[in-house]
């Protein structure tokens, strides 16, 4: 027997168990009439366990515990308490029923009276006339069990049990129709609907005939796992628009194998994502998603049954729509809780346990998250123009620091504090001012180490190679600058910037000639946008500045 998990209801136990026997009689018919009122779906607070077992309550912090788990220890928990008190079961009032009389009774299996156990029906040590300590159940208790739960009960005595010669029909049935190329799933319904059984005692069987016969897999095709690489390869093809059909056919699965590797597949893409937000009181407030998420653009949202149809409804704000103060601040409020949502959503997941609805929900909190950050950085765009127009004497070009200040707002709408009350703009200011303050220096010093010789040299060398490819040093020279640079990516990006960069810029063919692609091509295969893929090339683009020679760099922008 297994040992009771609440830490507190087990040393209840062990103080019961110095208890005089009279006590503990008290003590054990109180704890099995608890037993029969509680619910599994419901919580309960120790202390009004104690106080319905003991009398009195406990003086420590009070601890919730769940029915379900509740009812399990409480069942262990008056069968050890009875053990050592164990009555004579021939001299009770009431009969006594083991668990194979019982079951013989009610016409079920001793596995449904172990199961009933868990939904109330008390057991006891009761000792039997072979001098033996056994489980044993009141005839009035199960009485009062079989009122209170007669729909299960007459379900569960309807069942038919399988002979033997019901179940080598199934393993017959099955066999057959394995041959056809069938799924597991559509071999278990086919063979319910020709044999008339349900599809578990079909599921059940095929189970236990495999069990006894290991290596003998009655449907062969579907019992192969899939592999790592498969895997990846199904999940790569669903994101370019792959069909889940075509995905079944293409690779030998079903639809429940197809949809877990997916599932499974995106539970990992969002555990790798950092996820960070503005927390606020707001947030742990009852019913917050009905309060804050509504669409300030949208005043005739109409409201839905929960989370999940609310965020289909809810729309990204509008493009170019300028915001006053308060459409503002309902904006950060908004992307913040969003994030707060998928954050807490996350630590939900399980990766045993694939769970589609939570994965769309952390998605589409995500994506609308993203949809607010994108239009509060383009609304505030004009702002990161102006003070890069202020800037433009220091002799860095003009391109060069919008790129910089639009990452730099970017940067500043994640990290803004809506809750203390001050303007964005105010925030954005001083942040792209101060990397401006960090980075231009740094521009001009890089600038000033080269000197006329080395522009000199680097330009002839270019000129070299790109009219007199046939001369072996300026090739082998460009090619060993392509080697490191290739070495710099590797070291410095991650893969997605990698993948731009290279496919951007043209790393993927010769030296000589270059493949370059374009940004809406990359995105096409990316499967995002084409100003993503631009945001993602500016990131990329300021590591490598900080790490590549000028003519390296040059090289690789040329």
């Amino acid at each position: 027997m297994r040992k009771i998990r609440n830490h507190n209801l087990a040393q209840l136990l062990m103080q019961l168990r110095f208890a005089p026997l009279r006590q503990r009689q008290k003590q054990l018919a109180a704890a099995e009439n608890l037993c029969a009122m509680l619910e599994a779906d419901k919580d309960y607070p120790f202390d009004f366990i104690c106080y319905r077992i003991t009398g009195h309550s406990p003086k420590e912090e009070n601890e919730i515990i769940k029915g379900k788990d509740l009812l399990s220890d409480l069942q262990i928990f008056i069968s050890k308490l009875s053990s050592p008190i164990a009555d004579n079961a021939a001299q009770q009032p009431n009969k006594v029923y083991t668990i194979e009389q019982l079951a013989a009774e009610l016409n079920v299996s001793s596995k449904t009276i172990n199961r009933w156990r868990k939904k109330g029906l008390v057991a006891r040590k009761f000792a039997f006339e072979d001098g033996a300590k056994r489980l044993g159940f009141d005839q009035e208790r199960v009485e009062k069990f079989i009122t209170e739960n007669s729909s299960l009960v007459k379900k569960a005595a309807s069942f038919e049990r399988l002979g033997k010669s019901k179940k080598n029909a199934i393993i017959s049935c099955v066999k057959n129709l394995a041959k056809k190329d069938m799924s597991l799933r559509q071999v278990i319904l086919a063979a319910a609907a020709q044999l008339g059984v349900s599809a578990e005692t079909v599921r059940l069987t095929i189970k236990n005939y495999e069990k006894k016969h290991p290596g003998k897999n009655l449907v062969a095709n579907v019992r192969k796992m899939i592999r790592p690489a498969q895997a990846s390869e199904i999940y790569r093809l669903y994101q370019q628009g792959a069909g889940i059909k075509e995905l079944t056919e293409r690779f030998g699965k079903c639809r429940s194998s197809i949809y877990r590797v997916i599932n499974q597949r995106r539970e990992k893409t969002i555990l790798t994502k950092k996820i960070e937000y503005i927390d606020s009181p707001d947030f742990h407030e009852p019913q917050a998603f009905e309060k804050i998420c509504t669409d300030i653009f949208r005043s005739d949202l109409e409201k839905s049954k929960g989370i999940d149809d609310s965020l289909k409804q809810l729309k990204a704000p509008p493009k170019r729509v300028s915001v006053n103060r308060q459409q503002e601040s309902e904006l950060f409020r908004k992307y913040n809780f969003l994030k707060f949502t998928a954050a807490t959503n996350k630590e939900k997941i399980n990766l045993a346990k694939v769970n589609a609805r939570l994965v769309n929900r952390i998605e589409n909190c995500i994506a609308l998250a993203e949809a607010i950050k994108n239009f509060l950085t383009e609304a505030n765009m004009p702002l990161v123009t102006a003070i890069a127009g202020k800037h433009a004497a220091s002799g860095v070009n003009m391109q060069d620091l919008i790129g910089e200040g639009h990452l730099s707002l970017m940067r500043a709408v994640e990290k803004f504090d809506y809750t203390r009350g001050f303007r964005f703009a105010t925030y954005a200011s001083w942040v792209i001012a101060k990397d401006y303050a960090r980075k231009i220096p740094a521009e001009q010093a890089k600038q000033k180490k080269l000197s006329q010789t080395d522009m000199d040299t680097l330009h002839d060398g270019l000129e070299s190679f790109e009219f007199k490819t046939g001369e072996g040093a300026a090739f082998a020279t460009a090619e060993r600058a392509g080697r490191d640079i290739n070495h710099v990516l590797r070291d410095n990006l991650d893969q997605r910037e990698q993948f731009v960069i290279i496919n951007h810029f043209g790393l993927t063919g010769s030296i000589v000639k270059k493949e370059k692609k374009t940004l809406q091509q990359i995105g096409a295969e990316l499967g995002v946008s084409k100003e993503r893929v631009r945001q993602i090339e500016l990131v990329a683009l300021q590591k490598l500045r900080q790490v590549l020679s000028a003519e390296q760099f040059e090289l690789l922008t040329g």
